[in-house]
């Protein structure tokens, strides 16, 4: 059974969405301009800042007397709360199972973050395991993060591929471990000249297609 190595954010479950909702709720809340969506989004980063940078950003321009730890659990509980699994990436991960492929997430990010994601949209109930760069202290693309996911599903990981839309961590991650790639561009075009994916697609639904058709 070979494995299907899968990014969580913005691969299985949409991210920009929901931090954009929780957002334009919290610039509404604080009376700020609904203009300011373009500063907030950008300062997010796609969400590579670091919460807590995040919300340090938010007191310093808006001068909020809400603690910092206030804003990072917002921003917790928010993104969480507008998260929720599209019936057709479950319908995929569905089809690679039935097919004999094993599902496996393997995630850089919060334990708690990431986690209350997948159990609290029933992602949970479609993958075999999930590897949290956190809990695991190695992140994307380090090799040894998803030489750590083929250990906890005990397989190996000759024949695996690696699905997700990040260029740095996914399918740079891929190359470093000698694995084939698909990569979701969301519009994007791929840029880098050190490496390259097997495949890109536009969805996940596309991706596990060409997973199952050997590329």
């Amino acid at each position: 059974m070979p494995l299907l190595l899968l990014d969580l954010d913005n691969t299985l479950l949409d991210r920009a969405g929901p931090f954009r909702a929780w957002a334009e709720g919290f610039l509404a809340e604080i009376g700020a301009p609904a203009t300011d969506i373009d500063w907030l989004l950008s300062i997010d980063a796609d969400g590579l800042t670091d919460r807590w940078d995040i919300a340090d950003a938010i007191r310093d321009r808006y001068a909020l007397r809400i603690p910092s730890i206030d804003l990072v659990e917002e921003l917790y509980d928010g993104v969480v709360g507008y998260t929720r699994l599209d019936p057709l990436v479950a319908c995929a991960l569905r089809i690679a199972d039935d097919a004999g492929w094993l599902p496996v997430v393997v995630t850089n990010g919060s334990v708690r973050l990431e986690d209350a994601k997948i159990r609290q949209t029933g992602l949970d109930r479609y993958v075999a395991d999930w590897v949290i760069s956190e809990e695991a202290g190695v992140s994307k693309p380090n090799p040894r993060i998803f030489a750590l996911a083929a250990q906890r599903a005990r397989l190996p990981l000759r024949g695996a591929w690696v699905v997700g839309d990040s260029p740095e961590a996914d399918i740079g991650g891929a190359a470093a471990v000698g694995l084939p790639s698909v990569w979701l561009h969301r519009g994007r075009s791929w840029t880098d000249t050190r490496f390259a994916p097997t495949r890109t697609v536009d969805s996940l639904i596309a991706a596990v297609s060409v997973v199952l058709a050997g590329g």
